[in-house]
């Protein structure tokens, strides 16, 4: 395997082909690198070198792999074996439906039940006197890549709605898909089929009623997230825009994002600039800028905010691109995000994603390549909206719950059809293929691991509508998801986990110093008690003795009286009574004592009060996995070591905290702590 950084000392290994995974074993450093096949975007055969023949592998999570095989036969088979395996022909070969995990692990029902389209919009107070479910689209007669309930508004009969569809492209009618708190919505649609004098009288009516669904406002704008240029070229094919002569009370906006095609190159520009084999800073910036792709997100974010800013002075946008599914979807989602804090949690996340990209038919298998396709349908639609998220983030961090990792989990997963949730172009298609009975749910997993994406910076009361500066200096470059297997670009401890890290580590000492101080105060009464037991005891038999032998009136010099009682003392009988056991404190409850200092070394012992710091652990000291950028590092809190997220999935309740509550440990000391626990 050859490090395009220094190619000169190449890994030495063995490489395995198995039904979902290739992996390479580097025996001498105890690695291994395992790639998923659904995660391969394409495979290429190099021209022949001195050590052997080259074999690229570069995938949709941004992995660049170049290995050396030193026979050309063997290069060839194991090129014509990905070559099927990477991306089967029909969808039932998927991964999803031959993935398996441990039942008490994650059942296979957990997180297809999580969301449901109608609990979101009630959410938004929908249905109510404007807005209505449409019940005409329960058999998706009306639209097949529509979700089964769709909401219009309550005016629009069944007339309008039938001969809006028709006029629709795809049949994508006016649907609502947010309601602001200020009655100003979002709804969403494909391009008329207006060609250059085409008007449909239903058509107008829908969006007429549309408008009326808003008192506060007697317009609403009408948004073609298209260049002008494009629409306008789409008129020949009998497509195009809406007519403002045809339709009243609208104004009509072209905000120019460009097409899945113009995406598709651009990100592949991008994917040679980040693989560049000697970087210099003008060879990157320019490589970076004759891309394009930071110009097309920041058209993206600027759509987006155009759609928000009016939503929030009041007045409600019907948008639309060509059909309706990609750049709606993007700015749609991204409109709602900025105006609703709801959207910015991770249940609200999801949320989103449910409504406006599965719902409302993204076509996630063909723009994400799952199966063999056209490939100018694929395109990063997706990627470019949890980009654009995670440019919000970078503006506003304090805003949302979830982190940079939770993105990035969230596209790996996309890509990887390990789970069904993404698989398919719309609702329809995943109600024919079953997936909810046949294959997991990814939100299922997430809810398992939800500690990984908690951003610790998170405010919730901080609920206003985000605007971002979308200044070119504000547009950063995401070293996190391009460059996210470059070694020696990321900081060795990432600033959400060493904050992560920090709290955890105080909670833990706060938690054993409490159990530490109520342990001191059961020494203190133990020792006062064993005290009064000891003077009641002297003083009795002192007053005994004194009766006894009434000797002569003593000096009072309290060093000569010391020292005479003491040598009396040696030289008394075994029967005297100030030498009897019962005057000795080690004596005395001398096995309650002992075992109130072992259950003390015992507690102490249970908790690591030093933590091993992020910074010098590169691998998971159990399993030898290496750490990445995306991989979480996880203290174990007895043991204080640092492991992955596979080796510390144990929790029990430490002896040394209080609280009793059940912290994360590692196996082995999960094992130690179940041996010495009653």
């Amino acid at each position: 395997m050859i490090d395009r950084y220094n190619s000169k000392n190449p890994t030495v290994g063995v490489l395995y082909l198995t039904a979902t995974h290739l992996i390479f074993v580097d025996p001498d450093a105890n690695k291994e690198t395992w790639v998923l096949y659904m995660h391969i975007a394409n495979v290429e055969k190099l021209p022949l070198s001195t050590t052997g023949s080259p074999l690229l592998i570069r995938c949709k999570t941004f992995l660049s792999i170049t290995f050396v095989i030193p026979k050309e036969r063997e290069c060839h088979d194991v090129y014509t074996t990905l070559t099927k395996l990477y991306q089967p022909v029909h969808i039932k070969n998927l991964y999803c439906f031959q993935y398996t995990t441990a039942a008490k692990e994650l059942p296979k029902a957990a997180g297809w039940d999580y969301f449901k389209l109608e609990h979101e919009f009630k959410r938004m107070r929908v249905p109510n006197d404007q807005w209505s479910v449409c019940a005409l689209n329960q058999n998706y007669e009306l639209c097949d890549t529509y979700p089964r309930q769709i909401y219009v508004p309550a005016d629009a009969n069944t007339q309008i709605l039938l001969g809006s569809s028709r006029f629709r492209s795809k049949g994508r009618l006016p649907a609502l898909t947010y309601l602001h708190s200020n009655k100003a919505s979002i709804c969403r649609c494909s391009q008329p089929l207006s060609g250059f004098s085409a008007r449909c009288l239903e058509d107008e009516q829908m969006l007429e009623t549309v408008r009326k669904t808003n008192p506060n406002c007697n317009f609403m704008y009408v948004v073609d997230t298209r260049p002008r240029i494009n629409a306008m070229a789409n008129r020949a094919a009998g497509k195009g825009y809406e007519n403002e002569a045809n339709y009243e009370n609208i104004k009509f906006q072209f905000l120019g994002i460009e097409n899945i095609h113009t995406m598709r190159a651009s990100l592949q520009k991008l994917i040679e600039c980040c693989e560049q084999k000697s970087p210099t800073m003008s060879g990157f910036l320019s490589a970076l800028e004759s891309s394009g792709w930071l110009k097309h997100i920041r058209s993206i974010l600027d759509t987006s905010c155009f759609i928000a800013n009016a939503v929030d002075k009041g007045i409600s946008v019907v948008v639309h691109c060509s059909d309706g599914w990609d750049r709606t979807a993007q700015v749609c989602s991204l409109a709602a995000l900025m105006l609703d804090p709801y959207y910015r949690t991770i249940k609200g996340f999801q949320a989103l994603i449910e409504k406006d990209w599965l719902a409302f038919g993204h076509k996630f298998s063909d723009r994400c390549g799952h199966i063999q396709n056209d490939p100018k349908e694929v395109s990063p639609v997706f990627t470019q909206l949890l980009e654009c998220t995670w440019q919000l983030m970078q503006q506003r961090n304090d805003a949302f719950e979830f982190n940079e990792r939770f993105l990035l989990i969230l596209h790996d997963h996309v890509m990887s059809c390990q789970y069904g949730t993404f698989v398919g172009n719309c609702e329809k298609d995943r109600l024919d293929l079953r997936l909810a009975e046949k294959t997991f749910s990814l939100w299922g997993y997430m809810s398992n691991h939800l500690n990984e994406y908690i951003n610790p910076l998170y405010r919730p009361e901080m609920d206003e509508t985000i605007k971002p500066n979308l200044a070119p200096q504000n547009i950063k470059f995401w070293r996190g998801m391009y460059s996210r297997f470059e070694s020696g670009i990321h900081p060795r401890e990432p600033l959400e986990d060493l904050l992560i890290a920090s709290k955890d580590h105080c909670t833990s000492l706060e938690d054993h110093v409490q159990h530490l101080t109520k342990r001191i105060n059961s020494f203190k009464n133990m020792l006062s008690k064993s005290a009064k037991r000891l003077q009641g005891g002297s003083a009795a038999l002192q007053s005994r003795y004194n009766a006894e032998t009434r000797g002569p009136i003593e000096v009072n010099d309290n060093r000569y009286n010391y020292d005479r009682k003491l040598s009396e003392l040696s030289a008394a009988d075994d029967d005297h009574p100030l030498k009897t056991s019962d005057f000795s404190f080690s004596n005395l409850s001398i096995s309650e004592y002992n075992s109130e200092v072992d259950k003390g070394n015992e507690d102490i012992n249970t908790v690591a009060v030093e933590w091993k710091s992020l910074r010098s652990v590169v691998n998971c000291p159990s399993c030898s996995i290496p750490f990445d950028q995306i991989t979480k590092k996880n203290h174990c809190w007895k043991c204080g070591e640092v492991f992955c997220n596979r080796c510390i999935d144990k929790t029990l309740s430490l002896p040394g905290h209080e609280s009793g509550n059940p912290v994360p440990v590692c196996r082995q000391c999960f094992r130690i702590v179940q041996q010495v626990s009653p």
